[in-house]
C-alpha cells in the first residue's frame, strides 16, 4: 500500500470592521422594497435627488447646446457653409445660456418639493 495521505487545510478569518461595513452596505443595496432606511440615509438620498436632478437638467441643456454650436462651427470652418453654420451656432448658444438658469430653477423646485421633508429629518437627527 502506498503512503499517500490527502491533507485538507482550511483557514478561516473573520471580516474586519471595515469589511463588515462594506458588506452591510452591499447587502442593503440588494434588500429590495422591504428595507428600512435610517433617517440619515433618507436625508442623504433626498438631498442627492434634489441636487442630481438639477445637475442632469443643466448638463442636458449644456451638452445639446455645445453639440449644435459645434456642428455650426464645423459648417463654417470645414465645409464653408457660412449662413447655416452661423445660424446653427446662434441656435446652439441658446441652450448653453439656458443651462444655468435651468439648474437654478430645477434646484429651487426640488427644494420646494422636498424641503419640508428634509427639514423634518434634519430636526429629528439634530435632536438625537
Amino acid at each position: 500500500m502506498s503512503d499517500n495521505k490527502e491533507i485538507f487545510e482550511y483557514t478561516y478569518s473573520a471580516p474586519t470592521e471595515e469589511e463588515k461595513k462594506q458588506i452591510e452596505s452591499i447587502r442593503r443595496e440588494y434588500l429590495g422594497e422591504g428595507k428600512t432606511l435610517s433617517p440619515f440615509e433618507k436625508l442623504k438620498k433626498l438631498n442627492a435627488k434634489v441636487k442630481d436632478t438639477a445637475t442632469i437638467v443643466a448638463l442636458i441643456f449644456g451638452i445639446v447646446g455645445c453639440l449644435v454650436f459645434g456642428l455650426g462651427l464645423t459648417m463654417v470652418l470645414e465645409w464653408q457653409i457660412w449662413i447655416w453654420g452661423v445660424v446653427l451656432m446662434a441656435i446652439g448658444t441658446i441652450p448653453m445660456l439656458i443651462a444655468y438658469p435651468a439648474y437654478n430653477l430645477t434646484l429651487s423646485r426640488g427644494k420646494k418639493k422636498y424641503g419640508k421633508e428634509i427639514l423634518e429629518l434634519t430636526e429629528e437627527l439634530l435632536k438625537k
